[in-house]
């Protein structure tokens, strides 16, 4: 995840809400651009080749225009809460029917592998966040640690390339160079270690700790301690490696950013994201008591008819956007079993991704991931800053044009519901998202074609949600991982 969660820089204009109406017409534009961007390649019959460009730009903008007016229409404030009994998570994780990997199953899981496979740099043993490109972020390291766990329990490597692999990582994070010699910086260079900013491997720069990203990565390092004792020590090096009290504060996990040259320390998440990385911390027993509560900042919007839970601390009221998306509920129920989101919070954000379906036959699996062309990367999600169905970059950028279907989501929705719906999401990622190096990010909606980005943390979450449905149980619980 791409953390975002600072106070805007003095003199930035506020950003105002955008209507579902407004989401429409934004879509509407973006699309009719796209459409005499990305035209058929020339043929050697001139009018034959411009006959079907027109086909293709109507059909575009037709489509585009019927789901931006169905989207907009699909929008009611004040949508219908989740009954107050069910806005907790559960206390204590469930363990769930293991259904063992079908062949197909096991061929998704093995091929997610080859993204690892890849992108393993040796020096470090630390992973690329993005094929072949030596970044590396603290959030996507998780989802390796995540890959090679799952790659080793559902057989894809022996233990003798499991445990160097292993042993070279978690040493290498606990000898990072650290931010102010505190906590890990938002990014490194994978091959040496070099703390770095987005996209710029060779100069030092030291922008800052995401404490979202880090709890993910506490999750993770708890599960790999628990279930083999003997990386403890390696796990608990870590831990003394890092300042990780400056992680928290009155019960809210906190961050730094560096702006101007000045170091900001600023409250990190909101529900969601926040829930989830705070359970990590909860772990290492930090005090996340206001980042864990679920209920005095939540409200509910109606999404073709289901009641979407939203944080109402969005971006005019506090600076930071209060996405809604697929990635910490799956996260969250994988992992954890919903122990740090309710699971009817997740069920309705599955529900209205399925109603969107049902009304438009658009395949929906939203979530955030980064992009096979500018900007990038982008937020897919069902609501955010009082805007409906948007996708937008971390500084609010709509890009509607670049929504796509998530491939991790689609996987991840799958292992955790098995429903005739996420059947489809599941059966579509395998019959077109395949990539030589792994799994593609997505497969966007207007441009009708792959989302050609290949990334840890989709091929990872692919990874350990496949591991999830073959043991039957959240993972920190098969990992008998201490809860406080």
């Amino acid at each position: 995840m791409n953390s975002d969660f600072e106070p805007p820089p003095r003199g930035r204009v506020a950003f105002t809400f955008v209507s579902g109406i407004a989401t429409a017409i934004v879509l509407i534009v973006g699309v009719e651009t796209l459409a005499t961007k990305f035209q058929h390649p020339k043929t050697n019959n001139k009018d034959t080749t411009e006959s079907r460009n027109n086909q293709s730009s109507e059909m575009l903008n037709s489509q585009a225009k019927r789901l931006a007016k169905l989207d907009a229409q699909s929008v009611q404030l004040e949508g219908t809460p989740v009954p107050l009994a069910q806005q907790v998570p559960i206390k204590t994780a469930a363990p769930v029917a293991a259904r063992p990997l079908t062949s197909a199953e096991q061929a998704i899981a093995r091929h997610a592998w080859e993204y690892f496979r890849n992108n393993w740099n040796e020096e470090t043993g630390l992973v690329n966040s993005v094929n072949d490109f030596a970044s590396v972020t603290l959030w996507d390291q998780a989802a390796a640690l995540a890959a090679l766990v799952s790659a080793k329990e559902l057989e894809i490597i022996p233990t003798t390339e499991f445990e160097p692999k292993l042993d070279r990582m978690l040493k290498t994070l606990a000898k990072l160079p650290l931010y102010r010699k505190e906590l890990p910086n938002k990014v490194y260079n994978a091959k040496t270690l070099l703390p770095v900013n987005y996209g710029k491997l060779d100069k030092l720069e030291e922008i800052g700790w995401s404490a979202i990203d880090l709890g993910r990565m506490v999750i993770w390092l708890q599960i790999v301690g628990s279930r083999y004792p003997k990386f403890q020590p390696q796990v608990a090096a870590i831990r003394n490696h890092w300042n990780v009290q400056r992680l928290t504060k009155q019960g809210q996990m906190f961050g730094t950013s560096v702006i101007n040259g000045k170091e900001q320390y600023h409250q990190e998440g909101r529900l969601g994201y926040e829930n989830y990385a705070a359970f990590g911390l909860k772990l290492w027993g930090l005090n996340v008591e206001k980042a864990l509560e679920t209920r005095s900042n939540t409200a509910f919007v109606n999404l073709y008819n289901q009641g979407v839970p939203y944080d109402k601390r969005d971006y005019a009221k506090s600076g930071a956007n209060n996405y809604v998306l697929s990635e910490p509920y799956i996260l969250d129920g994988i992992e954890t079993g919903f122990q740090s989101l309710p699971k009817a919070y997740a069920d309705r954000i599955l529900a209205a991704q399925e109603a969107r379906y049902q009304a438009t036959n658009q395949l929906t699996a939203v979530t955030e991931d980064n992009l096979d062309r500018a900007p990038y990367f982008v937020y897919n999600t069902l609501f955010v800053n009082g805007q409906a169905w948007g996708t937008i970059t971390d500084t609010r950028t709509s890009r509607p044009d670049l929504r796509f279907l998530s491939a991790k989501a689609a996987i991840g929705w799958h292992v955790l519901y098995n429903t005739p719906y996420t059947e489809k999401l599941s059966q579509f990622v395998q019959t077109r998202l395949k990539a030589d190096k792994g799994w593609y990010n997505g497969f966007y909606e207007a441009l009708n074609s792959p989302n050609q980005a290949l990334t840890a943390n989709n091929n990872g979450i692919i990874l350990e949600s496949l591991l999830y449905q073959q043991v039957g149980q959240p993972l920190v619980q098969w990992a008998n991982v201490p809860v406080p």
